[in-house]
């Protein structure tokens, strides 16, 4: 008996037992069979759902061109699972791209996710990190041999993206000469950065608000350093543990944006359950910064470079604070005229509180803020400290890694509210450990702050 004697039943329940890739193969034993397959919705549907997270955020999604999506993933697959570092890198539009739609539609909780341990399984390959993660302008000065940047601005700040959606550091242990921060640090503390145009953020320098994903690189990058180093010399009391595991808290978020447009025009819902962004709760909070007088020659004191020219590596120290913010929403607003319809502005108050340097009173403040969505779809965050006195001397911009309520966090820079051209600006990062502000981190001993405006 043939094995396309078989009722279709029997034969269906057959294939759904092979892997992905396998069943291209079988499609090429014979005409019969690859009429069999082609176009067989119901076996690329199982195959998928069975391997791959449900790329619809409610049932009632229309659904995808299974026998379409599926060989894509599959191709993407292969060329990953190759060991030729130049395959990778001439499809690596395609690859990065599929990359991005596998992170975006994953599960919201990413240790239960399919496509996040797939992706985790492809990348433990170096040659894959090198040609995908590793291609942005960063790597024309940093890194090894084998890490170049892509061919066009657009897949260097794809391979950007990816790199920060990745999150674990990339350097080779031990390889100084191949490291990687003095560069990004290098970068992120050129005031040359900080325009009119940016916002003073993460932001492209053409006015348009898009993300520049290598300026997020590169802050990833010098406080992935920074806190490997601080957690090293506290005896690891301190971990960023959503820059420990490859890409940690990238996850839709449970609900989709349309849903979440309709809250704030529900009266008798409680603000915390209207805000589209969860921020409500207590963060965890790293801030870096270089002495003022380092900070201040490396920029000032050396010949004037130009402007299309990036500064030497920079290898002095910085200093680190480790700081718990509780955040409070207090307003939702709806946007104006030239910002992102799809959700509304939250506005929070709050307060900041240094976990190891009780004594600085930048680092313990009020804080105030908004919380938007830019024109591409990012989610923004706006900061001001406020110190004791009611001094507004502190601003910030980030972006939150990974989306709307993405467990990794936001990543931007910090600045003089004022915008001054001479600095001081730095790095910093924030993450939610709780939706509860009166989660206590071990470190913090201290009694929770209610106060907030």
């Amino acid at each position: 008996m043939e094995l396309l004697d078989l009722c279709y039943d029997v034969l269906i329940r057959i294939l759904q037992e092979l892997d992905p890739a396998d069943l291209a193969r079988c499609s090429e034993c014979c005409r019969s069979f690859r009429g069999f397959v082609k176009g067989n919705r119901r076996l690329f549907r199982y195959l998928y759902l069975k391997n791959f997270d449900d790329p619809r955020q409610s049932p009632a999604d229309a659904e995808p061109q299974w026998e379409v999506e599926l060989p894509k993933l599959v191709r993407c697959q292969k060329i990953l699972q190759s060991s030729d570092v130049e395959v990778k890198r001439s499809h690596f539009d395609f690859v990065a791209s599929t990359v991005e739609v596998l992170l975006k539609s994953s599960a919201e909780t990413p240790q239960s996710s399919l496509n996040v341990a797939h992706l985790i399984s492809l990348f433990t390959s170096q040659t894959s990190v090198d040609a995908i993660l590793c291609s942005s302008s960063l790597f024309s000065r940093a890194g090894t041999g084998k890490q170049v940047p892509a061919s066009t601005e657009a897949l260097r700040q794809l391979s950007a993206k990816l790199h920060c959606y990745y999150g674990v550091p990339v350097d080779p242990v031990g390889r100084r000469s191949f490291s990687t921060h003095p560069y990004a640090r290098s970068y992120v503390y050129d005031l040359r950065n900080y325009t009119d145009k940016t916002e003073w953020g993460p932001f492209r320098d053409d006015g348009s608000m898009r993300v520049d994903w290598e300026m997020v690189e590169a802050i990833m990058i010098v406080l992935g350093y920074n806190a490997r180093v601080f957690g090293e010399r506290t005896g690891g009391r301190f971990t960023p543990g959503v820059w420990n595991e490859p890409f940690s808290g990238i996850g839709r978020s449970g609900l989709s944006v349309s849903c979440l447009s309709t809250l704030p025009n529900e009266p008798d819902i409680p603000l915390e359950l209207k805000d589209p962004y969860s921020i409500s709760g207590a963060w965890m909070r790293i801030v870096c910064f270089l002495d003022y007088n380092d900070l201040y020659d490396f920029n000032f004191a050396s010949e004037r470079i130009p402007g299309d020219q990036p500064r030497g590596p920079l290898t002095i120290g910085e200093e680190i604070r480790v700081i718990v913010m509780k955040l409070k929403i207090t307003k939702l607003e709806a946007p104006g005229q030239f910002d992102n319809q799809a959700l509304p502005i939250a506005h929070f108050t709050g307060t900041s509180r240094s976990l190891d340097a009780s004594w600085d009173p930048n680092a313990n403040s009020r804080i105030r803020g908004t919380v938007m969505l830019t024109p591409e779809g990012e989610v923004r965050w706006t900061s001001i400290s406020i110190l004791y006195g009611g001094e507004e001397r502190w601003r910030s911009e980030g972006i939150q890694i990974g989306g709307l309520r993405s467990k990794r966090g936001v990543i931007g820079t910090w600045f003089d509210k004022d915008y001054d051209p001479h600095g001081p600006a730095g790095p910093t990062a924030y993450w939610k450990l709780s939706d509860n502000a009166r989660y206590k981190p071990v470190a913090d001993d201290a009694e929770p702050d209610e106060d907030s405006e």
